[in-house]
């Protein structure tokens, strides 16, 4: 008597029902692998909220978004219709790549990352901003220098322009990383501010202190008549 199932069965038998379980094994092992990525695919929702690192700063990494054309598309709205929508977020910037935050890195991986804005055919006027936090080793004048001459070098009619550029290169630096944006109407949108792109006009010019301080300054710094002067020595002489 045979005890196994598979030791009665003859040898063609016996390999179909081999076939058969290897079969199933690999039926099994699809579906599990099916499960997993779908679990994973809910886990990595379109915005998810990373630790940067700094305070007052906080990353919103995308799923399936440019973020360039998110917040251009947020600003651009507040910008148009007026409409204040957040009262605790003072700026929002797009990254769009990122490298370690040392001269050499940095330079090596914009030579690729400006290509799309600035390599020939390409070319526009731009400025570049800088910002560092918790990071005091590079220098805010060699970053600019060394970036600029590489917006340069891939295309000569590149040209600085300081208040109306067509683009705006974002460098922000963060610890050890280096956070880097190409964004358009950057002077427009009040350097992505967005408690500052839903003003007026009319409310800047009140807001702005500037015309006032010259004012008060120019009144304060005059000169004296001759008059005042005389005035001055009657009441020194009174005295």
């Amino acid at each position: 008597k045979f005890s196994d199932h598979k030791e009665r069965l003859s040898g063609s038998d016996r390999e179909e029902e081999e076939e058969e379980d290897e079969d199933d094994v690999e039926a099994a092992l699809k579906k599990e692998v099916g499960q997993i990525r779908a679990s994973t695919e809910q886990k990595l929702r379109r915005f998810q909220s990373v630790e940067s690192g700094a305070n007052n700063v906080v990353f919103i990494r995308t799923q399936g978004i440019e973020p360039e054309n998110l917040v251009h598309h947020i600003l651009k709205d507040m910008h148009t219709t007026k409409k204040k929508k957040t009262r605790v977020i003072l700026r929002m910037l797009p990254i769009s790549g990122t490298c370690k935050a040392f001269m050499e890195d940095m330079k090596k991986y914009t030579e690729t990352f400006f290509e799309p804005w600035f390599k020939a055919p390409n070319k526009g006027t731009f400025q570049i901003v800088y910002k560092a936090r918790n990071n005091s080793h590079m220098s805010r004048e060699e970053v600019i220098k060394e970036l600029a001459g590489i917006v340069g070098s891939l295309n000569p009619e590149n040209k600085v322009d300081l208040n109306n550029p067509q683009y705006t290169v974002v460098v922000e630096i963060i610890k050890t990383v280096c956070c880097l944006s190409v964004v358009r109407d950057y002077v427009l949108f009040r350097k992505y501010n967005l408690q500052e792109v839903v003003k007026s006009n009319k409310e800047d010019t009140q807001q702005n202190p500037s015309s006032v301080t010259e004012e008060q300054n120019s009144e304060t710094v005059k000169p004296e008549s001759e008059e005042e002067k005389s005035s001055k020595e009657v009441k020194q002489e009174n005295k």
